[in-house]
């Protein structure tokens, strides 16, 4: 199986090029691939395959040519993630199967569209994030408020007052089952500045990641929003505005627009190879 290793702020991939979709891509291969110890190493893996080749439905395959199929560490699909479509798009540009420019990608969270040269940052169209209201997370017994956040996947940004290195992320964070059926990723975010914040996440199905891009849209759209007790937006109109945001693995821009937001930042790739013969 060839592969490539790729990261967007140290949050890190195994891109499978699979083009004509004929890669069976079991839950247990990708555990194994993303195993740091007796694997690649990776928080997820991203499945190179044309729209063409898969049963997506024309609302999320559109007029994209490309399909990202990302599962997390623990083999479980995902809909969408902010910095795998920055790697993705940055692999299909190196590998001479998409051009430089502005085009779409396909997700299960939706179409995406991204912006990209030859070399350099990525930036993402993540859509409008949705704010749902409270709820709360607990980590070693301390509760924190939080609000829940749509990126087309499910977030849930937590405002802390003091450091955010001290808090024991080693462990998911304790949630609301009923306001998270299908599982949470939950941010933990300071304010450092005016428009700037820094954050730590918990994803669901990989554990503690050095960065999040879904999560730093949906800490940014947190921050700067405020909501009625009843959870309620206190504001009909969108924010709007660059912030920036710091995680463990560097730093990226989030754009708050008017019905959309936009995510910027690195997108780089750092070896390619295959897996043995009978190994998975």
């Amino acid at each position: 199986m060839r592969f490539v290793k790729g990261h967007g702020t140290e949050n890190d991939f195994v891109i499978l090029p699979d083009p004509d979709g004929a890669l069976d891509l079991t839950a247990e291969a990708v555990v194994r691939l993303c195993d740091r110890r007796a694997g690649i190493g990776a928080d997820g893996v991203l499945r190179v395959v044309r729209t063409k080749a898969t049963d997506l439905p024309e609302d999320l395959a559109g007029d994209a040519e490309w399909f990202m199929d990302y599962r997390n560490a623990d083999g479980g699909v995902a809909e969408m993630c902010g910095n795998g479509a920055r790697v993705f798009a940055r692999y299909l540009v190196d590998a001479g199967l998409a051009p430089p420019g502005e085009w779409n990608l396909a997700t299960r969270g939706g179409l995406r569209r991204v912006t990209l040269g030859a070399s350099g940052d990525v930036s993402v169209d993540m859509g409008a994030p949705r704010l749902l209201g409270w709820s709360e997370a607990s980590v070693g017994g301390e509760v924190f408020q939080g609000k829940r956040v749509s990126v087309g996947n499910p977030h849930l940004a937590c405002a802390v007052d003091g450091p955010i290195a001290g808090l024991d992320l080693s462990r998911a964070p304790g949630f609301d089952p009923a306001a998270f059926p299908d599982g949470v990723n939950v941010e933990f975010f300071r304010g450092v500045g005016e428009r700037h914040v820094e954050m730590r996440v918990y994803e669901r199905g990989s554990g503690e990641t050095r960065s999040c891009g879904t999560g730093t849209v949906a800490v940014a759209l947190a921050a700067a929003t405020a909501l009625h007790a009843d959870g309620s937006p206190e504001e009909a109109a969108p924010p709007q505005g660059d912030w920036t945001v710091d995680v463990p693995g560097g730093r990226v821009t989030v754009t708050l627009g008017h019905g959309t937001s936009v995510l910027s930042g690195p997108a780089v790739l750092v070896a390619e190879g295959e897996t043995r013969r009978g190994w998975l």
